[in-house]
C-alpha cells in the first residue's frame, strides 16, 4: 500500500489535455530521467507524445516559480498565486489536499461492532480537526525530499481526553523517537512544532485517539498551516486563500489584506469595505459597524507641566470599528481636563520641570525628594511602581494583532506589558502584581509562570527568583476568541502595582541596618568616615585609635581597628598602612643607620623555577612585588588571561601560574588589602591578605627579608627558600630573599677614614677612603681629597739646634755665676761656723760687716777661736749637703730644657719624625 501510495502521490503532473498528462521516471544511478505522458483513461494508447529526456533529479525551482512540464522549464506563478520553489504548503481546508489521506480505526478490541469509518479529521475552512469520539483518527501524507528539509504546523490541543501524536515513517516503515512523538498541551493559543526531515521517502503521520467518559464534550485537535520543505520542485502555484492577495507575478507568499478591507480567493488587490462596514486584517468579508459604546474608548494622562497638572486624553481603541452616527451611540468625550499630577514613584524625586527622576546611588525617597541614607545603613534598591501617569522607561507596551508571517499567524489581541531588570543571585527576588485576568511569561525560556482564567477580583501575586541573570517579566492579556469578538470587547486586566526587589541599577524606597558582618566588595552601605568603625548591634560609628587601619573584611567592632607596624603610618583612607620607604635603625653603638628603599617602591616580577605536572607540562610560578611607597604608588597587578572573567588581582605580592606554551596565565590573589610592616633585625616587608581559606584559616602571607649587598648590580635578585622552590612550604606563608644594594643602610661620616700623607715640599695631601668590608650604599659620597701648605722638617731642626744652643750656653753661664756666689757664701758661712767654736745659736763677732775692699774671697779662713773636731765634721757634712743642693739644681734646669727641646721636636709639623 505504501509503495502505490508512493508512486501515485510523489510523482508531479500536469496534464495538458484532457487524454494524458506528463510524468518523470524514477531517477536512475546517475541522477537522470525521463519525460513520459500517461493517459487518464485506461483505453487510451495511442497518439501519446514519445518520451524525451527530462531534467536531472537535482534541478529545483526558486521562489514565486513552478515547472512547467511541457517546457520543463521555471516559470514565475501569476498573479493572486504564490509558490515555495522547494516546498509545499498547505493553508486552505475547505476540502482534503491532494495527497492527504484519512481513515477512522477501532482501538477497542473487545467492542468490534463500532463503525469508526466516519472518525476522520474533517476540513473547517482555516483549519482541520480531529473527531471527538472514541475512535483513532489517522491523517497521513507522503512526500519524497530531494534533501534533507522540515515539517512545521500550527495545532491547538485544549482537551487532555485525548491523546495526540505525530510521527514520521520511511519507505522502510522505521518511525520517529517515540519520546519526541507526543505533542504538548496547548491551553489557550495555538502552537508550532517543527520536526527535521531526512531525504528520500517520507509519510507523516496525525494521530488523535479519544479516551472520555460517556456523554462528557471533548475538544477536538485542530490543525492548520502545515508547511513541508525539501522538495525538489513544485509543478502548480497555489491560490493566495481569501483575505490575503499577491499583486504581482512571482510571489513566493500572499500578503494580508489591511484592516478595513477585504478579498476573495487568488485576489490581486484587496477591496474596500464600505463606510458603514469595517473588516479585520485579513478578513474575507466585511461587517456592520455597530455602535459606540463607553467600552470603545480609553484615557491617558499627560506629562506632568511646570505647574505640576496633568490632562486627561480621550481616544478611541485603535482600530475603530464602532460607529458615532448609529442611533445609540456615544461620542468621544473632550479632552484636556487638568488634574493635579500624583506623585512620583518610590525612589524618585520631583524635578523642576515636573518630571520625575531617580535619585543618586546611596539616597531613598518615597516620590517626593531624595534624602541620604545614614552611616551604617543601605538603601534597598528595587523598582517599585504604583502611580502609572506615565509608562515608566524601563518598560514599553505593545498590541499585537491577527497578523500573517512567513508560514504563521498570530490570532487574538494581546496586551503586553515587559520589564527588564538585572537581578543579584545573593538575594532573593520577589515580584508583586495585583492584577485581574493576567498572564505571566518568562522571556527567555518562555515557560508560562502564571496564568489567570475567566474573571478575578483584586488580588496579589509573588514570584521568586533565585538566579544572578538579566531577566524580562511579560504579562499578557488576551481575550477570548470567539467569532463575535465584539462581545469580550469591554474585557480589561488591570495592573495596580509592581515591586521588584534587589535590582542592580534600582532606586531606594527606604534604608536598612547594614549586615553585621563582612562588607562585600561593591556593597550599598554607606560606611563609618575613615578611621572609624561601627559598634556591634547600634549601627554607630566610633573612631579608631591613632595610626590603625580599618579591615576590609571587618569593619565592626572595635577588632576591627588594626594597629600599624613599626615605621608605617596608616593612609588617608584609614584602609592600609603604607611606608615612605625610609627607616632608621638604632645600633649598639649609638650612631644610627639609615635606610632609603625607593629605588624598591617600583613593581618588581620574578619567576621560581620550572615546575612539571603529572603529565610534563611545564608551567613556573611568577611574583609582583610592590615593597613601598605612598599612597599614590602603583600596586603589583596579576591578572587572569585564561577564564572569561579575566580577573584582576591589586596588592603588595600578587603570584600568576605561567604556562609558557600557551603564554597563558592563572592569577591567585596572595595579599589584596594587606598592610605593609617594616620591622626586624634588617628589614622584613610583611603583608597578610584579608581573604581567608579553608586550607589558611588567617589568611595568606608574605615576608620580605632584605640582604645588603653593595656589589650586586642586578636591580631584582630575588630568591626563593631552597627548601620550598615555590616560595611557600604550607601554602599560606610565603618567604623570598631580596639581594640588593638598597638594601644597604645610607653612607655617613662613620663608613669611611682619613689619610695624611707626609709634607713634601710645602705640600701635605689628605685622603679619605671607605672602612672595609664596605656595609653601606648610597648616602653621604666619599669627600674629595684636600691639598694644604706645610713646613718641611729641615726649617724646624735647624731652628730647634739654634735655639737648644743658646739655651744650653745661657743656663752653663747662669749655673757658672750661682756656682761661684754659692762658693763664696759658703765660704763666709764656713768662717763663722769654726769661729762659733760648736755653740749653737751664738756668732763670732764680726771684725766688719762686709767684705773688705781688696778681700779676696779665697783668702784663708780665719778662725777666731779654735773648734774642736767634733764641730768640724758636723760642718763639713753641711758644706757637702749644701754642694748637693747647688747640684741638683743644676740638675733641674738641666732636665727642663732637655724636655722642652724633645716636646718642639715632636710637635713639629711632619708627624713622621
Amino acid at each position: 500500500v505504501f509503495m502505490t501510495c508512493f508512486r501515485g502521490c510523489h510523482i508531479n503532473k500536469i496534464t495538458f489535455s484532457s487524454d494524458y498528462h506528463f510524468e518523470y521516471t524514477e531517477c536512475d544511478a546517475l541522477g537522470s530521467r525521463w519525460r513520459v505522458a500517461v493517459p487518464n483513461k485506461a483505453d487510451i494508447c495511442t497518439g501519446l507524445p514519445d518520451p524525451v529526456k527530462g531534467t536531472q533529479c537535482t534541478f529545483s525551482c526558486s521562489e514565486g516559480e513552478y515547472l512547467n512540464m511541457q517546457s520543463q522549464q521555471c516559470q514565475k506563478c501569476a498573479a493572486g498565486t504564490y509558490s515555495l520553489g522547494t516546498g509545499v504548503a498547505f493553508d486552505e481546508w475547505d476540502s482534503l489536499p491532494s495527497g492527504f489521506v484519512t481513515q477512522g480505526v477501532n482501538t477497542n478490541g473487545e467492542d468490534v461492532a463500532t463503525d469508526c469509518s466516519n472518525s476522520t479529521w474533517t476540513p473547517k475552512g482555516d483549519y482541520i480537526a480531529s473527531n471527538t469520539d472514541e475512535c483513532t483518527a489517522t491523517l497521513s501524507y507522503a512526500v519524497s525530499l530531494k534533501k534533507p528539509g522540515t515539517v512545521s504546523f500550527d495545532y491547538f490541543y485544549p482537551d487532555n481526553s485525548i491523546y495526540f501524536e505525530f510521527f514520521v515513517q520511511n519507505d522502510q516503515c522505521q518511525s520517529t523517537d517515540s519520546q519526541s512523538r507526543w505533542i504538548k498541551i496547548s491551553e489557550s493559543s495555538w502552537s508550532k512544532h517543527r520536526v527535521e526531515l531526512n531525504s528520500g521517502n517520507n509519510v507523516l503521520y496525525w494521530r488523535a485517539t479519544t479516551y472520555t467518559l460517556l456523554g462528557s464534550a471533548v475538544k477536538p485537535v485542530m490543525l492548520r498551516n502545515i508547511a513541508i520543505s525539501g522538495v525538489a520542485y513544485t509543478s502548480e502555484c497555489f491560490h493566495c486563500k481569501p483575505g490575503t492577495h499577491s499583486a504581482k507575478q512571482g510571489s513566493a507568499r500572499c500578503a494580508p489584506c489591511p484592516a478595513d478591507t477585504f478579498s476573495n480567493k487568488g485576489a490581486t488587490v484587496c477591496h474596500q469595505c464600505d463606510r458603514d462596514k469595517y473588516a479585520e486584517a485579513g478578513s474575507a468579508s466585511c461587517k456592520p459597524r455597530p455602535a459606540c459604546t463607553n467600552s470603545d474608548f480609553f484615557y491617558t494622562h499627560t506629562p506632568c507641566d511646570s505647574e505640576g497638572k496633568t490632562q486627561l486624553m480621550y481616544k478611541w481603541i485603535e482600530p475603530k470599528i464602532c460607529s458615532e452616527t448609529v442611533k445609540g451611540a456615544v461620542k468621544l468625550p473632550a479632552s484636556g481636563d487638568k488634574q493635579t499630577c500624583p506623585p512620583c514613584n518610590p525612589g524618585f524625586f520631583v524635578t523642576n520641570s515636573s518630571t520625575c527622576e531617580p535619585c543618586d546611588k546611596g539616597f531613598y525617597s518615597n516620590g517626593t525628594a531624595c534624602s541620604e541614607c545614614p552611616v551604617g545603613s543601605e538603601p534597598v534598591v528595587g523598582f517599585e511602581y504604583k502611580w502609572w501617569n506615565t509608562m515608566p522607561k524601563n518598560m514599553r507596551s505593545a498590541v499585537f494583532r491577527r497578523e500573517f508571517s512567513d508560514s504563521q499567524q498570530i490570532t487574538g489581541e494581546t496586551q503586553r506589558f515587559t520589564r527588564i531588570a538585572q537581578l543579584n543571585s545573593q538575594k532573593y527576588e520577589h515580584i508583586w502584581s495585583e492584577c485581574i485576568s493576567l498572564q505571566g511569561y518568562n522571556q527567555w525560556n518562555n515557560d508560562v509562570v502564571e496564568q489567570w482564567r475567566g474573571t478575578s477580583r483584586k488580588q496579589s501575586y509573588s514570584y521568586l527568583i533565585q538566579s544572578n541573570s538579566t531577566t524580562s517579566f511579560t504579562w499578557t492579556f488576551q481575550r477570548t476568541e470567539e467569532f463575535n469578538m465584539r462581545k469580550y470587547s469591554a474585557d480589561v486586566a488591570k495592573i495596580y502595582s509592581i515591586h521588584i526587589t534587589n535590582v542592580l541599577g534600582g532606586v531606594a524606597s527606604q534604608c536598612r541596618h547594614c549586615a553585621l558582618s563582612s562588607t562585600k566588595a561593591g556593597s550599598a552601605c554607606v560606611p563609618c568616615p575613615p578611621g572609624h568603625y561601627m559598634v556591634n548591634g547600634t549601627g554607630v560609628c566610633k573612631s579608631c585609635p591613632p595610626n590603625t587601619f580599618v579591615r576590609a573584611d571587618q569593619p565592626v567592632g572595635e577588632a576591627a581597628c588594626v594597629q600599624c607596624g613599626p615605621n608605617t603610618e596608616t593612609n588617608k583612607a584609614h584602609t592600609a598602612c603604607l611606608s615612605d620607604c625610609a627607616l632608621d635603625v638604632e645600633t649598639a653603638g649609638g650612631a644610627p643607620l639609615h635606610y632609603d628603599f625607593s629605588p624598591l617602591a617600583n613593581v618588581s616580577g620574578f619567576h621560581s623555577s620550572p615546575r612539571f605536572t603529572n603529565k610534563g607540562l611545564r608551567y613556573f610560578h611568577s611574583f609582583n612585588l610592590g615593597l613601598c611607597g605612598k599612597e599614590v604608588r602603583m600596586l603589583a597587578t596579576c591578572v587572569d588571561n585564561v577564564t572569561e572573567s579575566g580577573r584582576e588581582v591589586r596588592g603588595y605580592i600578587c603570584q600568576s601560574t605561567v604556562v609558557p606554551s600557551d603564554i597563558r596565565s592563572q592569577s591567585v590573589n596572595m595579599s589584596q588589602g594587606g598592610s605593609l610592616v617594616l620591622y626586624c633585625r634588617h628589614v622584613c616587608n610583611v603583608s597578610r591578605s584579608s581573604e581567608t581559606t579553608q586550607a589558611c584559616k588567617q589568611g595568606r602571607s608574605a615576608a620580605i627579608r632584605l640582604r645588603c649587598n653593595p656589589t650586586v648590580t642586578t636591580k631584582d635578585l630575588i630568591m626563593l627558600p631552597s627548601n620550598c622552590s615555590e616560595g611557600t612550604c604550607d601554602g599560606c606563608t610565603f618567604h623570598f630573599l631580596w639581594e640588593s644594594q638598597h638594601a644597604c643602610p645610607l653612607c655617613t661620616k662613620n663608613h669611611y677614614r682619613e689619610i695624611v700623607s707626609a709634607c713634601i715640599q710645602g705640600i701635605q695631601r689628605t685622603t679619605y677612603v671607605w672602612q672595609q668590608p664596605l656595609q653601606c650604599y648610597g648616602g653621604e659620597s666619599l669627600p674629595a681629597q684636600k691639598v694644604s701648605a706645610c713646613v718641611t722638617l729641615d726649617f724646624w731642626l735647624k731652628f730647634g739646634v739654634s735655639t737648644g744652643t743658646v739655651a744650653a750656653v745661657l743656663l752653663v753661664t747662669i749655673s757658672c755665676y750661682f756656682w761661684k756666689k754659692t762658693r763664696k757664701l759658703q765660704y763666709k758661712y764656713s768662717k763663722l761656723m769654726m769661729n762659733s767654736r760648736g755653740k749653737e745659736c751664738e756668732l763670732p763677732t764680726a771684725d766688719s760687716c762686709a767684705i773688705m775692699e781688696g778681700e779676696d774671697a779665697e783668702d784663708d779662713i780665719m778662725y777666731l777661736s779654735k773648734r774642736s773636731v767634733f764641730s768640724k765634721i758636723r760642718s763639713y757634712s753641711r758644706e757637702v749637703i749644701h754642694t748637693h743642693n747647688c747640684e741638683c739644681i743644676f740638675l733641674f734646669f738641666f732636665h727642663f730644657f732637655a724636655y722642652f727641646f724633645s716636646f718642639f721636636l715632636l710637635n713639629l709639623p711632619s708627624r713622621s719624625v
